[in-house]
């Protein structure tokens, strides 16, 4: 039993970190909850899904009933400075961001990792759906958990190997209805908890009034023009729409239209029919291999561009920059800027990166 290790447990008052924390314990893991106090908007900052009052009270009540400590941890500043303002960048680039991405690897594996490293914790926990092995040659593999509708590891492709070798994810090998049975047995307070899939500091506010207030000029209108450069109507600002987007373009159509891009020069939205959507290459940037080393040379893997999306075979060509370009075997409709496409072969994440072009 590692009755020496000592494991700081992201916690959030939900039920799935709540399990994770017993199941160290149960290990015999020297367990600390940390819970990370996030940033909220003016007026709301009580409502962050993450960390609102009854939320800390729960993981507060859970790890009373494990017998381990808990603190509350201030992330506002860094949550602020990174998680949110990436996500009101992204839009004023144009693109669709997803804010999970950042957090895990500025604040989670960023801030929380450094504390519990700082208080020599042996590992930083979370309940993840996800595993971690190692290969023959010891190398850290991050894999797929086992339950396919709950797997989380297109969130968690930027793990280096020191992070990945310091990382327990308990819930990688169950079901959520096996992880709502342990709460049970447990006891916990949390094993009928719903599940949220907003973004924590909009507090189930629509991402477009949250951005009206905070970047108003992603709202400017513009033309809706056709890959000929015929004007077809008016938007009402880019950060409306995103790609594939066949509903609310407010045009009269034979054919359905769908948005095909951004034109953030012209401040156009670029349409078209269902035939034009989708591509069969993109650039993605800031790439992470989990190996820590980029392939010598192109590489064959399974491309998933969506946290809910199928993969698809691919040819992925390493850059010098840190970047790859992806040529898919068959095209996809909805391959967006801002969105991570993360690289599989089988269950093992190879790396991934942000959607550019």
């Amino acid at each position: 039993m590692p009755s020496n290790l000592r494991v700081v447990i992201a916690m959030s008052g939900g039920v799935d970190s709540s399990v994770a924390a017993a199941l160290l314990v149960e290990q015999g893991y020297q367990v600390i909850g940390m819970m990370l106090r996030l940033w909220s908007e003016a007026g709301h900052e009580d409502e962050n899904r993450c960390c609102t009052p009854d939320a800390m009270v729960q993981a507060r009540s859970v790890a009373a009933i494990l017998g381990i400590p808990f603190y509350a941890i201030d992330a506002q500043k860094i949550f602020r400075d990174t998680v949110v303002q990436s996500f009101i960048d992204g839009y004023r680039r144009g693109d669709t961001p997803n804010p999970c991405l950042v957090c895990n690897r500025l604040v989670r594996w960023g801030n929380l990792y450094a504390r519990a490293r700082a208080l020599d914790a042996e590992f930083l926990a979370t309940g993840h759906y996800a595993r971690i092995q190692q290969d023959q040659e010891g190398c850290y593999q991050l894999v797929k958990g086992v339950d396919p509708t709950k797997d989380q590891s297109y969130v968690l492709y930027m793990l280096n190997q020191e992070q990945l070798s310091h990382t327990l994810l308990p819930l990688g090998s169950l079901t959520k209805a096996q992880v709502r049975q342990l709460a049970r047995q447990y006891n916990l307070p949390v094993a009928e908890q719903s599940e949220s899939q907003d973004l924590c500091f909009l507090a189930s506010e629509d991402y477009r009034s949250f951005l009206a207030r905070h970047a108003p000029e992603v709202y400017q209108p513009g033309p809706i023009i056709n890959r000929q450069g015929e004007t077809l109507g008016n938007h009402n600002g880019l950060a409306h729409f995103t790609i594939g987007q066949r509903k609310g373009l407010g045009l009269s159509s034979r054919e359905p239209l769908y948005v095909l891009e951004k034109d953030l020069s012209q401040n156009a939205l670029i349409v078209g029919v269902q035939e034009e959507l989708g591509g069969l290459e993109f650039t993605a940037g800031d790439i992470n291999w989990t190996t820590g080393t980029a392939p010598d040379g192109p590489i064959r893997a399974q491309v998933k561009i969506r946290y809910k999306g199928r993969e698809v075979w691919a040819e992925v060509i390493p850059l010098q920059d840190r970047s790859a370009c992806v040529i898919l075997d068959h095209p996809l409709r909805d391959i967006t800027p801002g969105q991570a496409a993360v690289f599989y072969h089988g269950d093992i994440v190879l790396g991934g990166g942000i959607i550019q072009a």
